[in-house]
């Protein structure tokens, strides 16, 4: 089959690795892949020597930018058309909120057989005002209605979508988000070279909070600053590492040196995805605190590092987490449950190594790439079917 997946930009971030492992994984089963893109630029870093490397065709549409702009937006729906017209594939896939809108409307005006859109994460959720969550749940009805089948990568996305009237259950299903399982594993690294680079000796006393973000509004920075300062001020043994890079550093720099916590908080800066395992095998815990997701990735890559996470209890996450088995889940913004959650943790070391293995055992197969892309290719082949 020829198939076509289209995404906003290619960002550091785990829709688009998904959306890469997807493309390459259907190109080596021997079908004909097409990815198109919009522009990707800023701090978070890019994946599009990646795409370029894949051994299918890529196309950066440089309309088809991550901003709403009525005007842009309607020339990258007409290019879109005009590149369907062109490629005539038999599915259509979207990714992100606004490839994934224009993508479908663009492919029913190109009457491609088969649309398909993935709901990495709610394009309208809680952090937004209420015009915005209204019009973007009126557009993804909209856009529901031009689309065969939606994939899930949690179980939470299904529900909320149903609630919010986009389609019915019956026209989604969880496919849930792949990674590279083998790449994480925590038998190959160096834990202790990972520590050293942070000024921590392996004779040293010392719990690793880290966490794995842009350094971005509504990924839980506002939240984890307080966490970290009363974590702290109970627990001398803590040090904290932030994994990323954002448009909001200087302001969470700030934040740190008004805290008193410059000393004990290591910023890596953006760092490629092959080394997050590395990094991660350095980690004690994992502290997650974004304010929406869809499946959280890095809790799942901590699992596979057999590092248990503090996360709150949101979205996708309890289908990674257990609570009190793999890891622990607070209610959303409960800062102090989160400091004692994350307190008890760091006092037990039994706890997190049972809870590392645990988790290990339970994100394996589960969120396997391979897996990912063979039900992916059931999907379509279904549809085609039909």
């Amino acid at each position: 089959m020829h198939i076509c997946h289209v995404i906003t930009r290619l960002i550091v971030g785990g829709a688009q690795e998904n959306t890469l492992l997807t493309c390459e994984g259907l190109d080596a089963r021997g079908h004909r892949v097409t990815l198109i893109s919009g522009p990707t630029g800023g701090p978070e870093g890019s994946l599009v020597e990646r795409a370029r490397r894949g051994g299918y065709e890529f196309i950066e549409l440089r309309e088809l930018i991550r901003a709403v702009n009525p005007w842009m937006d309607a020339r990258a729906r007409r290019y879109l058309r005009m590149e369907f017209d062109r490629l005539r594939p038999e599915v259509v896939h979207t990714h992100s909120s606004k490839a994934g809108i224009l993508g479908r409307f663009a492919a029913r005006d190109a009457r491609v057989p088969i649309v398909v859109h993935t709901v990495h994460g709610m394009s309208f959720n809680r952090t937004q005002p209420w015009v915005v969550r209204k019009l973007y749940a009126w557009l993804e009805r909209k856009a529901a209605h031009r689309t065969h089948a939606l994939v899930a990568v949690a179980d939470a996305m299904i529900a909320q979508s149903v609630a919010a009237g986009i389609c019915s259950a019956e026209k989604m299903q969880t496919i849930y988000s792949g990674m590279e399982v083998e790449h994480f594993d925590p038998s190959v690294c160096d834990r202790a070279a990972v520590r050293t680079q942070w000024g921590i000796a392996e004779a040293d006393d010392v719990v690793v909070v880290g966490t794995i973000a842009r350094l971005f509004r509504n990924k839980g920075y506002e939240q984890l600053l307080p966490i970290m300062a009363a974590a702290a001020q109970r627990e001398p043994r803590l040090r904290f590492v932030w994994i990323g890079d954002g448009a909001q550093r200087a302001r969470y720099q700030s934040e740190l040196v008004r805290l008193g916590l410059t000393e004990r908080t290591t910023l890596t800066g953006l760092v490629p995805p092959g080394q997050i395992r590395q990094l991660l095998a350095g980690f004690d815990i994992l502290a997650h605190t974004s304010q929406w997701e869809g499946l959280p990735r890095t809790v799942v890559q901590a699992a596979l590092m057999r590092v248990p996470s503090v996360a709150f209890n949101i979205d996708g996450t309890p289908e990674v987490i257990t609570d009190g088995q793999t890891g622990r889940l607070v209610p959303l913004n409960d800062t102090a449950g989160f400091t004692t959650a994350l307190l008890e943790l760091a006092g037990n070391g039994d706890t997190r190594a049972r809870m590392g293995q645990d988790g290990r055992a339970a994100c394996l197969e589960r969120f396997d790439w391979r897996r990912m892309v063979d039900q992916l290719e059931a999907l379509y082949l279904c549809l085609a079917e039909r």
